[in-house]
């Protein structure tokens, strides 16, 4: 997958993120996180390099909204999968 394709995915992720209200409050925090840490990978968009906490909030992000939020899980685990097969 290409740099560009990636900033695609990014941004779909984060049009995601910005349409959903979660009922609770770990859900907040965790779209809160989520939010922050795809505007760095944006600005930092020659390294793609994702910090490992990021990858543990993706998939506690995965885990958490997979029943209530079907598109966003998909986003989700594209991302996190093609984050896992560049060795980050």
């Amino acid at each position: 997958m290409t740099s560009q394709e990636i900033d695609k995915l990014l941004e779909q992720l984060n049009k995601e993120i910005e349409g959903i209200q979660p009922d609770d409050e770990k859900g907040q925090e965790l779209l809160l996180e989520l939010s922050a840490d795809i505007r760095e990978l944006l600005e930092r968009a020659e390294a793609k390099q994702a910090p490992s906490s990021m990858m543990k909030r993706l998939e506690t992000s995965i885990e958490h909204f997979e029943v209530t939020h079907p598109d966003l899980t998909s986003v989700l685990s594209s991302l996190f999968n093609i984050l896992s097969n560049a060795g980050i």
